[in-house]
């Protein structure tokens, strides 16, 4: 019956190509949505993931990076004298307002002050050292490539900042923040920006290497209990960045609009994979009477309808990856933000078939007119 099933696709392929295309585009379409989605959401925790610390100390009940509040900084102190901790690193972040050299309007930025150090844990996947020197310089910021056009500014440019003026020294890649634009300065250059007088030039975070990074959730949880600095929390890297991302998917409701566009595109690939699988079967119903009639049981031909969707579900997908993958490329190269991890292709890959499974249920419908009787007429 399996070896029926692939011949009939083969010799009947005019008729099974709308359900692969179906399949194929509806595949695609979760892939790009999924990527796309991930991206966009994966740039709320940038700072985490571009860094190369272990430990992120910063205030009680920190839901994202971007919502952080400044914090004691004697903490520092408390983080230098505990063995396990290698090296410490104030991080300053500033809501500020940006006004461009070209007529561009003003514009909401982020400024994140960083140790200029090359050996710097904060960007430390996204600034190069040579890069990062350049931060040294009074009144120096660094922006992503993507955000120039947008901030109205070259390299070399002036703006101003709070009332400040600086000078872009150079852009990097993978700066791209979370509805609103990271502008990198040196810890200097952030508190001469920071118009905020209740911040007191304290630090927003404190990041920290550890001797030994797999102790790193054993350590937080230590730090975490003890209270002698003022009200601090510690995370760990992975745990903060996942906080952050989960934040801006579930908590401020664009996750459940995600899950709800999924689920149209499930449901329309579905209808229309479905009667495409019933009109090739019911175009195919006298050579399956036949079959009927030869001895061939109703169970056994569900189960060539059910081969025939696999097949469908397969090359649809196979379609759909080379297309999606030259898609992503293409996306990477415009800078337009795109994340795709094994889990999320797996489970990509798991709904596209599931999508054909569900379509060959519903054709098996077709069957019952599969009557031998009916090669009387």
């Amino acid at each position: 019956m399996v070896a029926l099933a692939r011949k009939t696709l083969i010799y009947e392929w005019r008729r099974f190509l709308p359900a692969i295309l179906a399949v194929g585009f509806a595949g695609l379409l979760q892939l790009l949505q999924a990527a796309l989605v991930l991206g966009i959401f994966s740039s709320a925790s940038v700072y985490i993931t571009g860094s190369s610390a272990d430990l992120w100390i910063g205030y009680p009940g920190t839901q994202s990076v971007s919502l952080g509040r400044p914090i004691d900084p004697d903490v520092e102190m408390r983080l230098r004298m505990d063995p396990a901790v290698a090296q410490v690193e104030p991080f300053y972040w500033v809501d500020a307002d940006w006004r461009g050299a070209h007529d561009t309007g003003g514009e909401s930025v982020y400024v994140t002050g960083i140790d200029t150090r090359a050996d710097g844990m904060m960007f430390s996947q996204a600034l190069p050292p040579a890069l990062r020197a350049r931060l040294a310089e009074p009144d120096a910021v660094i922006v992503d490539r993507a955000d120039l056009d947008k901030l109205g500014v070259a390299v070399g440019d002036t703006a101003v900042i709070n009332g400040h003026r600086v000078r872009v020294v150079g852009v990097s890649s993978g700066l791209r923040a979370l509805g609103g634009v990271n502008v990198v300065t040196s810890l200097d250059t952030a508190r001469q920006l920071d118009n905020d007088p209740t911040d007191l030039g304290r630090p927003t975070y404190l990041v920290a290497r550890l001797r030994d990074p797999a102790q790193a959730d054993a350590v937080a949880a230590r730090l975490r209990g003890d209270r002698g600095f003022g009200p601090y929390d510690v995370w760990t890297a992975r745990s903060f960045a996942r906080r952050s991302v989960l934040y801006w998917m579930l908590d401020t409701g664009a996750g459940a609009g995600v899950v709800f566009l999924a689920g149209i595109v499930f449901l329309v690939g579905a209808v229309i994979t479905s009667q495409t699988l019933m009109a090739a079967v019911a175009g195919s119903v006298r050579e399956y009477a036949t079959l009927n009639a030869l001895g061939v049981g109703v169970g056994n031909l569900r189960w060539v309808v059910l081969e025939q969707a696999f097949w469908v579900g397969a090359i649809g997908l196979l379609g759909a990856t080379v297309l999606g993958f030259l898609l992503l490329v293409a996306a990477r190269s415009q800078d337009v933000p795109v994340v795709l991890n094994f889990p999320i292709t797996l489970l990509c890959v798991v709904l596209a078939m599931a999508l054909a499974a569900v379509s060959g249920l519903v054709a098996m419908r077709s069957l019952r007119r599969a009557d031998p009787a009916s090669l009387l007429r």
